[in-house]
């Protein structure tokens, strides 16, 4: 016997997609009403049973530990009053020939169905992703037709059952495969499983039961969205046929960036540059923040590349605007280029005050800081 992986032309750890797909390749390639050649129909029953046995798990496991010995009773065909795999099977023959698929593989569509969900990508700015806004939109969606109430119908006429299959939807065929023969319930071509026609259709709808409008909506956002953030507004996707509810509207958020402020999560980030003086001596600035101008306190003293904290500055937490992340504020020293004699005096002066304060420190400071061409 050939190895059934080697039939099916898969790898000994392939997973169940990857031997569904090859199977149903195989499949379509030796169907005996498709290829005629000689032993055609001999392979097509090989992959089959390869298919069969390797589909289940259980005999798998025993198959790829002592082959088809280790089947036992399950080796030959299999059994006829167990599908199994077969509804593969099926779903190959009628969906690969350009049948109808089996019962169950597509939705029934004869009740109410609910409308579909919609999504609107909205981009807003900086400051409304913060502390909130709304935002007014338009959005194509579908809506019940006025005129015939969503049936579909000219107002006064109505839908009539299908006579192709009695109003059930469905159509019954008998179908003949290596096998046995089958009746396969399908689809009704005429009705598209929908059991009804409609003889005289809405002329404002088209006999569709919704048309597709344009809506003003108001979108309210709440205070710390941020870009990703998904805001579901109910009951404004496309609305449900044949009386079914209306589907949801899902808007996602982008925040746009802001030249001067940078956000992780609840907190803010932003540099400011000072003098040296102020560094040493400490001052009061104003910065930037969401809430505007702020005097941020540079205590005398302050390091290069420090990180000063203006609390409860930041973003408001989603769900509960009352706590605020902070603003942190890195703080960038600037050293002067060029200065003047006098100011130069006035540093070698400090310079070797410092010294004598530090002996770790001699007057050497000023040239390393400044340079004698300063």
């Amino acid at each position: 016997m050939a190895d059934f992986y080697q039939l099916l032309g898969v790898s000994r750890n392939a997973d169940a997609d990857t031997l569904k797909r090859a199977y149903r390749k195989l499949a379509r390639q030796y169907h005996p009403d498709i290829n005629k050649q000689p032993g055609a129909e001999e392979k097509f029953k090989e992959i089959g049973r390869a298919y069969e046995v390797l589909a289940d798990p259980d005999t798998r496991a025993r198959y790829d530990q002592f082959g088809e010995a280790g089947l036992g009773g399950a080796a030959g065909m299999p059994d006829m009053g167990d599908m199994g795999g077969f509804a593969d099977l099926f779903e190959t023959f009628f969906n690969g020939f350009g049948g109808q698929a089996p019962q169950g593989s597509r939705s029934q569509r004869r009740g109410p169905q609910q409308g579909d969900d919609l999504r609107y990508d909205l981009n807003i700015d900086f400051k409304q992703a913060i502390f909130g806004d709304q935002r007014e939109i338009k959005i194509p969606h579908l809506e019940t037709c006025v005129t015939c109430k969503g049936i579909g119908a000219k107002p006064g006429t109505g839908p009539s059952n299908c006579s192709t299959c009695g109003g059930s939807g469905q159509v019954r065929r008998a179908t003949r495969t290596p096998f046995g023969n089958f009746t396969q319930v399908a689809e009704c071509p005429t009705c598209s499983g929908v059991g009804q026609i409609i003889s005289d259709p809405c002329l404002s709808c088209g006999g569709n039961g919704v048309k597709q409008v344009r809506k003003k909506l108001r979108i309210n956002i709440p205070q710390g969205v941020d870009t990703g953030t998904k805001l579901r507004v109910s009951g404004e996707g496309n609305a449900g046929l044949k009386g079914g509810p209306s589907g949801d509207l899902y808007v996602f958020l982008r925040v746009k960036s802001d030249p001067k402020l940078k956000r992780e999560g609840i907190n803010i980030y932003s540099e400011i540059s000072i003098s040296y003086l102020q560094a040493i001596l400490g001052d009061t600035v104003a910065v930037d923040t969401v809430d505007g101008k702020v005097d941020l306190n540079i205590p005398g003293g302050t390091q290069p590349n420090s990180t000063l904290v203006l609390e409860n500055k930041g973003v408001p937490r989603l769900g509960n605007p009352v706590a605020r992340g902070n603003h942190d504020v890195l703080v960038k020293v600037k050293l002067p280029t060029r200065i003047n004699e006098e100011e130069r005096k006035l540093l070698e002066n400090l310079a070797l005050h410092y010294s004598a304060q530090n002996t770790s420190v001699n007057s050497g400071l000023f040239s390393k800081l400044f340079g004698k061409d300063s």
